[in-house]
């Protein structure tokens, strides 16, 4: 079916938008659900672990620390807290490894770096001897995992601009208008990219990956000259009051290195559902001028407005 990812991913930025905020945005939450915490193992221990006495043979099975479920307010939630912060700093590593005895593996280093079953002279060994080819394999596989990101967005963004309810900026970026403001599509103020804007805003990855959101909090204020270029060309083409759909080729978000932090990897094409609130500043269009404090302007009405070349009120 034509536009079948766009309008898939269409469909789960609105279904997003109609939850409430807690339960569609609410990040970070690592700690074990509650399914995991009440299964317990109800294997009876074998005669093969089971001690010399018959009292010992009916006894229950040690439960190990890891299999124990995580109460909340102890100790080990703290612990656990500790380990799950230490991830998130190391990020997702799961793309770099294509198996699971890759992964098995990578874990077996981390731990034993961390518990120091392999100390330091012998990690300086191994990374020694292998360091070279484990470089050549990470940018290898990070390179493919960029190429595959930056294909399926340009592929999104082919299929977006064929809608005919869509605009294709000269730029690359596309806007599908979604809702009208106050004086219906086209009429109303737009921001210049020098203006300051109230917005809110949900950010996805081609795959549909929450990468930034406004909508669990209040609408959020950007000067439109600090934003990526995707952005500050598709905002200035709006006009206050409307709700539009944008499709930002990587080359005007993050480029092929993505963010410092990973949320968004290199070459990812980036949509964004923006409801345009208000134009602060230095808008243009609707029932006249905004001026830099947000006042509407009029010709001759001088003090606070714009100058002209003379210096003299507009």
């Amino acid at each position: 079916m034509r536009h079948s990812q766009y309008r898939a991913a269409l469909a789960l930025v609105a279904t997003a938008s109609s939850l409430s905020t807690t339960a569609a945005f609410t990040t970070g939450k690592f700690l074990p659900s509650s399914t995991t915490q009440q299964q317990q193992s109800t294997t009876s221990p074998t005669t093969l672990f089971a001690s010399e006495t018959d009292t010992s043979a009916t006894a229950p099975a040690a439960v190990p620390a890891a299999a124990k479920p995580i109460e909340q307010g102890t100790h080990d939630e703290l612990m656990y807290a500790l380990g799950v912060n230490l991830a998130r700093q190391l990020g997702d590593v799961r793309p770099l490894v294509e198996t699971s005895d890759e992964l098995t593996q990578l874990a077996r280093g981390l731990l034993d770096a961390v518990v120091g079953k392999l100390d330091d002279e012998g990690q300086r060994d191994l990374l020694g001897r292998r360091g070279e080819d484990l470089n050549k394999i990470i940018v290898e596989r990070a390179n493919a995992i960029r190429n595959k990101i930056e294909t399926a967005g340009r592929a999104m963004l082919a299929e977006m601009s064929e809608n005919p309810e869509t605009a294709t900026l000269e730029s690359g970026v596309v806007i599908h208008p979604l809702e009208p403001g106050p004086d219906g599509f086209g009429n109303g103020v737009r921001p210049t990219a020098a203006s300051t804007v109230k917005v809110h805003y949900h950010g996805t990855l081609p795959d549909g990956t929450v990468f930034d959101s406004s909508l669990s909090g209040d609408p959020v204020t950007f000067p439109l000259g600090g934003v990526i270029a995707g952005w500050r060309e598709g905002l200035t083409k709006m006009c206050e009051g409307e709700t539009a759909m944008l499709g930002i080729p990587p080359e005007l978000g993050y480029g092929e290195n993505g963010t410092p932090d990973g949320r968004i990897p290199g070459g990812a094409s980036l949509f964004f559902k923006i409801q345009l609130i208000e134009v602060l500043s230095a808008g243009v269009g609707g029932s006249g001028l905004v001026g830099a404090d947000g006042q509407s302007l009029k010709k001759g009405g001088g003090g606070g407005g714009l100058l002209g070349a003379d210096g003299k009120p507009l």
